[in-house]
């Protein structure tokens, strides 16, 4: 796993971590995984900061699952009223749920859609693609290389970032990410077309066709590529033309974290047939949703009875409500945006100094930084993404890495960060990487 812990490697730990981290093993197994080379200790969160057991702070400038800040009040508050007053599922008469589900669909551009509740992104996920198979008619699921979409036996088998030893679908295809590092901009849409109509044309020589093409429009796992953003409109033409949909997964990019618009495939001025969200839609509280096209779900909704019993339940409603008028209320796009150029502009800076920064991308709260060896050459440099990332680690700034070479600097921090915290992160950020 990028940017994970290995016990059998580990030294500096102090005894006390030692024996957190055999229990751990012991009573969770082998599967769980820690971040950092030296484990973090969590007790306590507020905003940006992270604290451990003996309070120390730390800057957390990766978790985008607490959008608007960990323990946000309004949140908090929301979650605590529902939570006494009735936390049912949605097969009962509910104001909560939609309420909420206007709100929501009013934020999406484009024709009239439905809203269905899940608990997770993989959730949404997972009915999402089994709506597109049942909607077509057709088996296949296009990817890009690095993609993640989630843990269950269906969006594992598209997630190929959970690595070699996790199996892939039999109607799995993937195509190369979007790398405007090394692809000349003006060309990448037509090249990104051209690799999905070859994977097309192999599905129906195999007799299944193509049900759906998957993406996250910031291509998080595969390295974080935000520009151009003329890439998707010749995939999605091209899925169209074979029969297949469009699924916009917008788990990691939406809710205004690429600062420019609140969904970031809006960036690329595209219609999805399918959107689906999670991690961030409830600040923590398990809460996750897939948006469709009426058409999509006509059938699938006629023929199937679908039924979550945690997803769209009251609580999470209200979780959800409170999330979403807090970025509106206290602008965080638009905070996503300004501080996120202050990030890119700083890490640009660094890149006049230090060689080993190869490309600096992203958009709003989404920074990538791309380690090399060599600038001519682009060659990928994963040892010194670790050693930053630890680096950084140790002088209590939390960052990951990405990239299906891990040599991408992944800072991706809550909503409400501010320019001070990106001061504290990128002056951080210039000691680590005088030591390397």
């Amino acid at each position: 796993m990028v940017n994970g812990f290995d016990p059998a490697t580990a030294t500096g730990l102090t005894e006390e971590s030692r024996e957190l981290v055999k229990r751990r093993s012991d009573l969770l197994g082998p599967a769980y995984r820690l971040f950092y080379s030296n484990p973090v200790e969590v007790a306590r969160a507020k905003g940006v900061l992270l604290y451990d057991s003996e309070g120390n702070e730390y800057l957390d400038a990766y978790n985008n699952v607490v959008s608007v800040g960990h323990c946000h009040p309004r949140v908090v508050d929301a979650i605590t009223q529902q939570a006494q007053t009735i936390c049912t599922h949605t097969r009962y008469i509910q104001k909560g749920i939609l309420d909420y589900a206007e709100d929501l669909l009013g934020t999406f551009d484009g024709p009239k859609r439905h809203a269905m509740f899940t608990c997770t992104g993989s959730e949404a996920n997972d009915l999402a693609v089994r709506m597109a198979k049942h909607h077509t008619g057709n088996q296949g699921i296009i990817i890009t290389e690095e993609a993640y979409h989630g843990n269950s036996e269906l969006t594992a088998g598209f997630s190929p970032s959970l690595g070699p030893y996790s199996p892939l679908g039999t109607y799995v295809r993937r195509v190369p990410a979007p790398d405007s590092y090394r692809i000349a901009p003006e060309k990448i849409g037509a090249w990104m077309a051209e690799k999905v109509s070859e994977q097309i044309v192999d599905l129906q020589r195999r007799g299944v066709g193509v049900a759906a093409f998957i993406a996250d429009s910031m291509f998080s796992s595969d390295g974080i590529f935000s520009h151009p953003t003329d890439v998707l409109k010749p995939v999605i033409d091209v899925v169209h033309k074979a029969g297949g949909v469009f699924i916009a997964d917008e788990v990691q990019s939406g809710f205004g974290r690429s600062g420019e618009k609140l969904w970031g495939y809006q960036r690329h001025g595209i219609t999805p047939d399918i959107i689906t969200m999670g991690k961030p839609m409830g600040n923590g509280y398990p809460v996750a949703a897939a948006v469709m096209l009426p058409e999509i779900v006509e059938k699938f909704g006629r023929d199937n009875r679908y039924f979550n019993t945690f997803g769209g339940n009251t609580v999470a409603m209200a979780a959800a409500q409170a999330v979403l008028s807090v970025i509106r209320d206290e602008k965080l796009v638009e905070n996503s945006l300004r501080v996120g150029k202050i990030l890119r502009d700083g890490f640009h800076t660094l890149a006049k100094k230090y060689e080993q920064i190869g490309d600096v991308r992203g958009s709003g709260l989404y920074v990538g930084v791309e380690l090399v060896k060599d600038r001519s050459t682009k060659e990928p440099d994963a040892a010194a993404a670790s050693a930053v990332v630890n680096g950084l680690r140790a002088r209590r700034v939390l960052i990951s890495a990405t990239g299906p070479h891990a040599n991408v600097l992944k800072v991706r921090p809550p909503l409400v960060f501010t320019e001070a915290n990106a001061d504290r992160l990128l002056t951080e950020a210039e000691a680590v990487m005088a030591s390397l």
